[in-house]
């Protein structure tokens, strides 16, 4: 026995040798037929080079050095990272079959009840299913325009807290108040009612509201070296995930038993989208039978994505206004002007505002409130001339896309009038790839209708009824564009506002 211990000692050494010989000589063998990259470090790759804080940021970085296609070896997953629009376009158009998954992660597959959801669900007949059920049933037009009533009166809600403030010369932490009108749209058009009164209650939704958003960008050593799956165990990773995973299901469960016991009383106009679910359970000609984790899996991605995109995009637009006020001048002449004194822009309304629609184009591509689109290659493709393997992760770099100097002049500044101009035609919608927010293909984000009207009636009203100012003692210059990661990236330090009563 010891005298295999000895031999097994002596023999260690000459065994890394060769493992590391092994990977090197894979190394170089895909970099013939792989893009360009970073050197990466044996069994963890790129990861040291990694920071996910500002990933996006990072990768656009990169891509200066390495090129708009480059690869990444992340542990043992090979990944790619696309930076310009036309490799957007050919990945996500004409290869939009073979990334139509999403890379699977621990903690996200948990939360979405392995995979029943919208966003992190893998490609499959399941997935393509319940995306039609949700754009036909839940986000279509005529559904949006069913929850206008929502909207209008949580945005006067809103109007009338900040004229309190503005009656006590209060500054307005605008980021708060965004994110409590988001909220509770989304609340009231997904549950029938909101969660941010003050409270236990309203403490419990948002401190949940947090970890949810934490355990998706959190980094799990299974998705990348599968082998030392046993780190997620001891640093208590897993633990965190099924505590979480339990206040969902637990807050989602008491959800639809409230509407289970209340839907025979509620009339049409009176359904909200859990409503909606719990009817379509019931039909036998669906091509799918759905269950109560599959409406749970479909009411998470609601509540996390839909009021986090919204918050972030209004937080940034009022960002981009204040840190130019010629912007945000015009931008206010254009609602006075078409509307007087009116008290409350209605959707209809903002039809006419053409300066307003270029301002929050403009904050889309700036800002990128969703600056990566990750996806997973489901076989062997070849992109750019490239030869990329199937299981490969696919950065798309929606920030560094939106930054492009080759398709966009002065790329740096913040100019909502080149929508106006040169970039007219120029749509969000997921046919222009210089222009993605929602993303773009097959998955594309199902709700940008839903988002996108929220953001506008939210938006042209806070510019019709305040002018805002500095807090004292504060100048422009001061306000930072530094963002937290997440599904949505929120602006981090708070934006607080003193508002003026116009009409």
């Amino acid at each position: 026995m010891l005298s295999f211990l000895k031999y097994l000692l002596l023999a260690i050494p000459l065994m890394a040798v060769v493992i590391i010989h092994h990977l090197k000589k894979k190394q170089n063998s895909r970099r013939r037929t792989t893009p360009p990259g970073p050197t990466p470090l044996p069994i963890i790759g790129n990861l040291h080079q990694l920071d996910s804080s500002n990933l996006h940021v990072q990768l656009w970085n990169l891509s200066k050095t390495y090129g708009s296609i480059f690869s990444l070896q992340i542990g043992f997953k090979p990944a790619i990272v696309i930076s310009s629009p036309e490799l957007a376009k050919e990945v996500l158009k004409d290869h939009d079959l073979e990334v139509s998954s999403r890379p699977p992660s621990l903690g996200p597959n948990r939360l979405s009840y392995n995979g029943l959801d919208l966003i992190f669900s893998p490609y499959s007949h399941y997935w393509r299913e319940i995306r039609k059920i949700c754009v036909l049933r839940l986000f279509s037009s005529k559904r949006v325009s069913g929850f206008y009533h929502i909207r209008k009166s949580e945005v006067e809600r809103m109007l009338s807290k900040i004229s309190e403030h503005v009656s006590s010369s209060q500054a307005t932490n605008v980021s708060e108040m965004l994110m409590s009108v988001s909220n509770s749209i989304v609340c009231r058009t997904a549950f029938g009612r909101r969660y941010d009164e003050e409270g236990a209650e309203r403490s419990m939704f948002h401190g949940l509201l947090n970890e949810i958003q934490a355990i998706f960008l959190a980094f799990f050593v299974s998705d990348y070296v599968p082998f030392m799956g046993w780190v997620d165990k001891v640093t208590g990773s897993v633990d965190r995930v099924e505590k979480t995973f339990k206040e969902l299901d637990g807050f989602l469960e008491g959800v639809i038993e409230e509407h289970q016991r209340e839907q025979d009383e509620k009339k049409g106009e009176d359904r909200d989208i859990v409503d909606v679910l719990l009817q379509l359970k019931k039909e036998d000609n669906l091509s799918i039978q759905l269950t109560k984790d599959h409406i749970k899996a479909v009411i998470m991605n609601m509540l996390v994505a839909a009021s986090d995109t919204t918050a972030a995009t209004t937080t940034w637009i009022m960002t981009g206004l204040m840190k130019n006020p010629r912007v945000m001048k015009k931008a206010q002449e254009e609602i006075r002007s078409l509307y007087g004194k009116k008290k409350f822009i209605e959707d209809e309304d903002i039809q006419k505002l053409v300066y307003l629609k270029a301002v929050i184009k403009e904050t889309f591509r700036y800002y990128a409130p969703a600056p990566l689109v990750p996806r997973e290659f489901n076989k062997k493709s070849k992109i750019a001339g490239y030869e990329i393997e199937a299981k490969t992760i696919v950065y798309v770099n929606v920030f560094a896309i939106h930054r492009d100097p080759e398709t966009w002049n002065d790329p740096e500044v913040f100019y909502p009038e080149r929508f106006i101009d040169r970039h007219a035609h120029v749509n969000f919608t997921g046919q222009d790839f210089e222009l993605i927010p929602f993303g773009a293909g097959r998955r594309i984000c199902p709700g940008i209708s839903l988002g996108s009207a929220s953001v506008e009636l939210i938006t042209a009203n806070l510019l019709n009824s305040f002018d805002w100012e500095m807090p004292q003692g504060m100048k422009r210059e001061e306000i930072d564009n530094e963002g937290l990661p997440g599904l949505a990236m929120h602006k981090k330090n708070h934006l607080c506002l003193v508002g003026k009563n116009h009409v």
